[in-house]
């Protein structure tokens, strides 16, 4: 069964019953985790018990294929559903798994963990072509979803972001979703020691969310807009070497281009180029007001609208093709990048 984006969250709150196997996979380890840890919340709520949960890993199954149908067709001493959860799922799984699924046992939940499976993965098209499984996609939050997320996160804690800190949040967070929630919680943690005050400020936010990987992607997004080639090449390889994902950085700098077209639209309409900065909602941390200013001064909306494209077809084809993701990021953001050099090239000669 295959699973389109609007279809995941419904399912993972109310899995559908024809669905024993769920394959969970993608660059997004935190998602996963998270989605796991969801489905598996749906059988039972203690995902510690020991008389109804089976941790596997791939390497168990390796060792002894039928080892799957013993623990799904295991009956629990206490009662009640069991729940089957396989680790490092990949496609040397595949013809444990698709024997399973012809000759099904038990009821139990079989829940598999893997990476980040392309479309040719075998495992990953058994589990979306099989009628009595499921395959769920983690990718990097976009730009919405991370919003909703932060705002949810702290909104169950009795906290409100203002805007300066919650532009912070959601410049610096969502490359994984794990990683994330484990810096809001660090946040919520911190401002919870001042129980007076619901709001959070720029200055918690400073204080306590760390920013390595969020430096990472401002580089790779500044050097991208800025025509930097040898910037955007450093930069996309500190974001290699930390295992950064590719749809993370493509997200990163699709909501900055859309920001910079919001700008260059006001400034079209007749408005300073520093007052369009200011009225972006939310707005961007003061920090970067400079650099978004120069960046303003190489781009206009129709090569920004082609840029624009350039990269809604990049993430496609890094979530799609099964092309080597991080080749595709890296090629597209070149091209943008070609596009600024060579309008800074034209004003510094005069040539604009």
């Amino acid at each position: 069964m295959k699973l389109r984006a609007g279809e995941i969250d419904r399912f993972v709150k109310t899995p559908d019953p024809k669905a024993q196997v769920i394959l969970i996979f993608g660059p997004d380890q935190g998602l996963v985790r998270e989605r796991s840890n969801l489905l598996g919340k749906t059988v039972l709520d203690d995902l510690s018990d020991p008389f109804r949960v089976a941790d596997l890993n791939d390497t168990d199954l390796k060792q002894d294929p039928a080892r799957l149908a013993d623990e799904a067709a295991a009956i629990s001493m206490l009662g009640g559903r069991r729940l089957v959860r396989i680790r490092n799922a990949g496609d040397s799984l595949t013809k444990t798994i698709d024997a399973f699924l012809k000759n099904p046992s038990g009821d139990a939940l079989i829940l598999l963990e893997g990476a980040d499976l392309t479309p040719r993965s075998s495992l990953r098209k058994l589990a979306e072509s099989a009628k009595n499984a499921a395959a769920l996609p983690c990718y990097a939050d976009d730009a919405r979803t991370l919003e909703r997320v932060i705002e949810e996160r702290l909104k169950q804690a009795g906290l409100r972001a203002e805007p300066d800190a919650f532009a912070y949040l959601a410049s610096h967070l969502g490359s994984d979703r794990g990683i994330t929630l484990q810096e809001l919680d660090k946040l919520i943690l911190y401002v919870g020691l001042d129980a007076s005050d619901s709001r959070v400020t720029l200055d918690d936010v400073s204080a306590c969310i760390g920013d390595t990987a969020a430096t990472r992607i401002d580089d790779i997004v500044d050097a991208t807009a800025l025509g930097d080639f040898r910037g955007l090449d450093v930069a996309l390889a500190k974001a290699g070497e930390a295992d950064t994902s590719p749809v993370a950085v493509l997200n990163a700098v699709i909501r900055h281009f859309q920001q910079l077209h919001l700008v260059i639209g006001r400034i079209n309409a007749g408005s300073d180029r520093d007052a369009a900065i200011k009225a972006l909602r939310p707005p961007i941390h003061f920090r970067r007001a400079a650099t978004m200013s120069r960046q303003a001064g190489l781009w206009d909306l129709s090569r920004l609208n082609r840029a624009l494209i350039l990269l809604s077809e990049a993430d496609r084809q890094c979530k799609t093709t099964g092309f080597p993701d991080r080749a595709i990021c890296a090629q597209a953001l070149m091209r943008i990048a070609q596009g600024a050099r060579t309008t800074r090239a034209r004003t510094a000669s005069g040539r604009r």
